[in-house]
């Protein structure tokens, strides 16, 4: 079951990984939150309530693939645990909606 886990963080971390590479063309730098705009250094957005603009901000992919980064070395400590612990458990709960979840996790 560990194995089956391990294998699903991997693929899931990959892909936000890939997309936050994409987001992130210019290497810009940290996006950031003025009011109710958003810079994204290509552009800046505007129309945005302040709370979102700041949570927007807060995803950008500098912090994001800093995040990934982060789980990776959790999940390669725990990856050849004999059955899932709770850390990888809670590396695996926000993507409980996802089809390909595995049901014992």
């Amino acid at each position: 079951m560990t194995r089956e886990l391990v294998k699903f963080l991997k693929a899931r971390l990959d892909e936000e990984a890939d997309l936050a590479r994409r987001c992130d063309g210019d290497g810009c730098g940290e996006w950031s939150a003025h009011g109710h705009t958003v810079d994204f250094c290509q552009v800046d957005l505007s129309g945005f309530h302040p709370t979102i603009a700041l949570h927007v901000a807060l995803h950008d992919p500098a912090r994001v693939l800093r995040e990934i980064e982060a789980k990776r070395r959790i999940l390669a400590r725990h990856s050849r645990d004999p059955w899932p612990c709770n850390d990888l458990r809670d590396l695996a709960s926000p993507y409980a909606d996802h089809p390909g979840f595995p049901a014992r996790a």
